[in-house]
């Protein structure tokens, strides 16, 4: 093992579980279906193929169905396990947070084995910060598990990516959940203790509470309906409401305005793709100078930080996102190393300057066709191919996963390698996290010795490859919520297996294992 190795913090993830929904849609038949160019999603984009939830599934059973796995694999008591935290943006209630949903799940299937009280001892908390609330869900977790030497704790990401169908976001769509199993001396990373950082406020993607007046809802009713006179009927309508503190249904409500929330975003795609650029060029430095404070790399040699990565592991909102979106910190990190000037007239490009242009918007095209440039060159190709290139195969067999995506990614990471039978114990890898609204985490593990042990029974290709393709008459039914029935039944997993109607159980959701 190198010196980095030994001198890390030796707390970290001891191993993994995935789960995927057993259904997807092929991307090839979701081209056709919305007569686009196949070539484009796939090639273009890396996708293949896209994770499609059944009627009995959400973020909690896919969740539980992961920290199950995780708890069967190391036999974990869990009497012992001190935390379940769990990062999602796909949260089933406004309140009661979804990991609550799954300690219950796990609960009902451990109690006789472990005792009625297995959990009781357990925290549990939602973390939601769009695509990077896990990473900020580990980092917290490492934080706990590293005051006490018998602490463990288990991190898991869960969500379904759902967008409107006909945006330009469907066809990236995925889900599954991701657990981690976090406690001192891993076998397989251990994590390092600095973490760059980058916030900033903005609007690139979210899912707001919308709200519609009563008026409004009754007037599109009639409108569908072909009644004339509409605004006189509505009013009409209305008045029968009665006036008491009473509730019976929904129009029939104390508020003014009804909220809807939709688990599909408002987002601007381009706007999105230039803030996760900046946000991780912005942590990216901010890791770069604690490391220089302390000593740990020194920002005046001729070395990039990322090429002391074995492998680079990123979230990923498509397969072929990271490749694209590096390319200013591959520029940023060749000026530092003053390695600028040769690439520039190996290559013959030119960087755009501000004061060339006479408004921002033409200097921002001028210089994303600059960066696209950059992606071409060799140098860049031979960084993707060996550093980035293993990290998208699993994203393009399952799409987006949200809170996920990045924890598929580094699974994919370690199996590939492992097959490869590449030797990256002591090595370190580089995470490049985000979330919208928006939020960049970038920080290293290293590699343990132990890992192809952990990551020789993750089977993650192997498992993907024995998936359910459904067509696009189901595939529009279950992104609808249509399909009441189950399109393949649960076997060895848990099931949403009903939802409260009325009283103090409305909207409660009930669930149950199926063996």
């Amino acid at each position: 093992m190198n010196q980095n190795a030994e001198s890390n913090n030796h707390t970290g993830i001891d191993d993994m579980s995935l789960y995927v929904p057993n259904l997807y849609f092929d991307i090839k038949d979701f081209a056709t279906a919305r007569e686009m160019e196949y070539g484009k999603l796939s090639k273009g984009l890396g996708l293949l193929k896209m994770a499609i939830p059944d009627a009995f599934e959400d973020a909690a059973t896919m969740a539980a169905n992961a920290v199950a796995d995780l708890i069967e694999k190391n036999n974990l008591n869990p009497t012992r396990i001190g935390r379940l935290y769990l990062g999602t943006e796909s949260a089933l209630d406004g309140s009661k947070p979804t990991a609550t949903y799954i300690l219950e799940m796990l609960h009902a299937k451990y109690k006789d084995q472990y005792g009625e009280d297995c959990f009781r001892n357990c925290d549990v908390v939602d973390l939601t910060f769009a695509c990077i609330g896990a990473v900020d869900a580990l980092q917290n977790t490492l934080d706990w598990v590293s005051n006490g030497s018998d602490r463990i704790g288990i991190v898991v990401a869960s969500d379904f990516a759902k967008y409107e169908l006909g945006s330009s976001g469907e066809y990236t769509q995925g889900a599954g959940a991701v657990a981690l199993l976090a406690k001192q001396n891993p076998r397989l990373l251990a994590f390092e203790p600095h973490w760059g950082v980058a916030t900033h406020g903005v609007h690139d993607f979210y899912k707001p509470k919308r709200k519609v007046t009563k008026a409004k809802l009754v007037e599109e009713v009639l409108h569908l309906a072909a009644l004339q006179n509409g605004d006189a009927n509505v009013q009409r309508i209305l008045s029968q409401l009665p006036d008491t503190l009473e509730v019976n249904g929904v129009l029939d409500s104390n508020d003014a305005d009804l909220v809807l929330h939709k688990d599909t975003p408002v987002f601007d795609g381009q706007y999105s793709n230039k803030c996760y650029q900046d946000r991780i060029g912005e942590a990216y430095e901010h890791l770069l100078q604690q490391k220089a404070k302390d000593g740990s790399f020194d920002k005046g040699n001729d070395v990039a930080l990322f090429d002391t990565w074995a492998q680079l592991v990123f979230h990923l909102p498509y397969a072929f996102h990271a490749k694209r979106i590096f390319s200013d910190i591959f520029v940023t990190e060749l000026k530092r190393t003053g390695k600028w000037a040769d690439f520039v007239a190996a290559n013959a490009i030119e960087e755009p300057q501000r004061d060339q242009f006479e408004d921002e918007k033409s200097y921002q095209k001028a210089l994303a066709g600059f960066l696209r440039a950059v992606t071409k060159t060799d140098g860049y190709r031979t960084l993707v191919k060996t550093k980035i290139h293993d990290g998208q195969r699993a994203s393009q067999l399952v799409g987006n996963m949200y809170t996920a995506s990045i924890f598929l990614s580094l699974m994919g990471v370690l199996e590939v390698e492992h097959d490869k039978n590449t030797a990256l114990e002591g090595q370190k890898l580089g995470f490049l996290a985000y979330g919208s609204g928006s939020k960049s985490k970038v920080f290293e593990a290293t590699v343990q010795p132990t890992w192809k042990e952990v990551v020789s029974k993750f089977r993650l290709f192997e498992g993907l490859e024995q998936r359910e393709a459904i067509n696009e008459n189901t595939y529009l039914q279950l992104h609808k919520g249509a399909q009441a029935a189950k399109v393949k039944s649960p076997h060895k997993q848990f099931a949403l297996a009903n939802i409260g109607e009325s009283g103090v159980t409305v909207g409660a959701r009930y669930y149950e294992w199926h063996g």
